[in-house]
């Protein structure tokens, strides 16, 4: 069996059963979201339409973005209850979510830069990335494996839509708490810079196929405080002053 074939079932057969997989080689990006699209069709998320909601970012502005779409019901509205979710892990990013007033088409999408991309944006709301594996070894399975199991997407808390305004990002304050631990207050510290900055690469990958993405579409952009880890029971609180609040209890 081919590594693209062997790496859906493994994730599929995962999914289904709770029990976790041993990590399936992989060559290359192509292939990892060849899993991608493997295990979407073999679930039924999307059916024939573009998936609505997508996650999106890079470590550094010279690292290579990634690009997740989101299976439907993982997305919450907050203040959410995920106690019943079947977590491994609980990591925990807080992130900005970008929403598209348009439709964009690979046409479009193709000649975009970050500006042009920007004015396509009509909302932004605080959002919070809950953050598992299917893969045995967890966060050290290899960055293809994880990027075949959507880069280690487990489900996304949305917080309320704001009209989206071009900030001081370099300013953007970040406070997460996270159960009795104290707050931690991170500032500028999107990898990016800017979270529209992962808007063109986005919109290429996600219309490379055809697919028109339609007005609503939602892109989670990147961390801003790593990846700390909570615990069953926690209650989660990230705010970003100025744009709002995201609440979920683990």
């Amino acid at each position: 069996m081919d590594p693209i074939a062997t790496a859906v079932q493994a994730l599929v057969q995962a999914r289904r059963s709770g029990v976790a997989a041993l990590a399936v080689p992989l060559p290359d990006a192509d292939a990892a979201y060849a899993v991608q699209e493997g295990v979407s069709h073999s679930l039924g998320w999307f059916g024939d339409a573009a998936p609505r909601h997508w996650k999106s970012g890079a470590s550094s502005p010279t690292s290579l973005q990634t690009h997740a779409p989101l299976p439907p019901a993982g997305i919450r509205a907050s203040p959410a209850d995920a106690r019943a979710w079947p977590f491994r892990l609980r990591g925990i990013e807080a992130e900005i979510a970008l929403r598209l007033g348009c439709e964009v088409d690979a046409d479009l999408a193709g000649s975009l830069d970050v500006a042009a991309a920007s004015a396509l944006v009509d909302a932004m709301c605080v959002a919070i990335e809950l953050v598992d594996t299917r893969w045995a070894e967890a966060l050290d399975a290899p960055p293809l494996a994880k990027l075949a199991d959507l880069q280690s997407h487990a489900a996304l808390v949305l917080g309320e839509w704001q009209p989206y305004l071009r900030r001081d990002w370099a300013s953007q304050v970040c406070r997460v708490a996270i159960g009795t631990a104290p707050m931690a207050e991170h500032r500028g510290s999107h990898s990016l810079g800017d979270p529209a900055a992962v808007l063109p690469a986005w919109l290429r990958h996600a219309t490379r196929a055809g697919h028109r993405l339609p007005a609503g579409t939602v892109v989670t952009t990147g961390t801003w405080c790593g990846l700390p880890m909570a615990a069953a029971g926690d209650r989660v609180h990230v705010d970003f002053p100025g744009i709002g609040v995201a609440d979920v209890q683990l």
